[in-house]
């Protein structure tokens, strides 16, 4: 893994809450290895967002604003990648 992708790595699953770790650190998990640089900026930009913001985004309770949408946000609506402990 890339210095950039490592840093974004530890960005995604340090997030404050067990929550929004596993939440946007498995997104990131899940996904990051398809990503290409514009795909990466873009996960940046959205590390900058509120956690609350985020995951209200994905799971649909506020709108998604404009510069987040896409087939990244829809790919993280699906909520798909979260794996939760027993």
């Amino acid at each position: 893994m890339d210095e950039l992708r490592r840093a974004l790595r530890y960005r995604a699953w340090h997030r404050g809450t067990r929550e929004a770790d596993m939440m946007i650190g498995g997104f990131f998990d899940a996904h990051n290895a398809d990503w290409d640089s514009h795909d990466l900026a873009l996960f940046a930009a959205l590390l900058t967002e509120s956690d609350v913001d985020i995951m209200a985004w994905a799971i649909g309770t506020q709108p998604v604003p404009e510069r987040y949408q896409g087939s990244m946000m829809e790919a993280l609506k699906k909520l798909d990648f979260i794996e939760l402990p027993r």
